[in-house]
């Protein structure tokens, strides 16, 4: 579990994740959380880097989910992440996506952290860069990609 100063962030357990897809209600949400949980099946060696990370602030109340999506062969893990709608515009993910990328560029295996945003989400662009990535240069499905580097 990772700590900051208003939240709790931890990778959920594979009853948790269970019980937080089956309450979803957007198709594509369900199943993209089902490929993390199946990622953390397949290698529960890296469970970390495939599960749903529960964004929590101190007295337990959720307020959104990060995940890595994985972990490269060559050190590089992409970084995702959403605060419920009520929870938006108080920091909360600058906090949080600072916390994590601290935690992972801390690992011996990691090279760079990426992350991508729709070209019109200001707001998420501007935690990227508030947490230090940079865009790379690459448009991805969701738009530009941004990274930060393990230095």
């Amino acid at each position: 579990m990772i700590e900051t100063e208003r939240l709790k962030l931890y990778p959920a357990s594979k009853e948790q994740m269970e019980v937080f897809i089956e309450a979803q209600t957007v198709d594509i949400l369900k199943a993209a959380y089902t490929e993390m949980l199946n990622g953390c099946l397949d290698n529960p060696e890296q469970w970390d880097w495939y599960a749903i990370w529960m964004l929590e602030l101190k007295d337990g109340t959720h307020i959104g989910e990060m995940c890595f999506k994985g972990l490269s062969h060559d050190g590089i893990a992409e970084l995702g992440y959403g605060i419920n709608d009520e929870y938006q515009g108080n920091g909360y993910a600058t906090e949080a996506v600072k916390a994590v990328s601290e935690w992972a560029l801390k690992q011996s295996n990691v090279t760079a952290l990426e992350a991508e945003t729709n070209e019109d989400n200001i707001s998420s662009k501007r935690v990227l860069d508030k947490c230090g990535f940079v865009p790379n240069g690459t448009i991805g499905e969701e738009g530009p990609r941004y990274t930060l580097k393990n230095t």
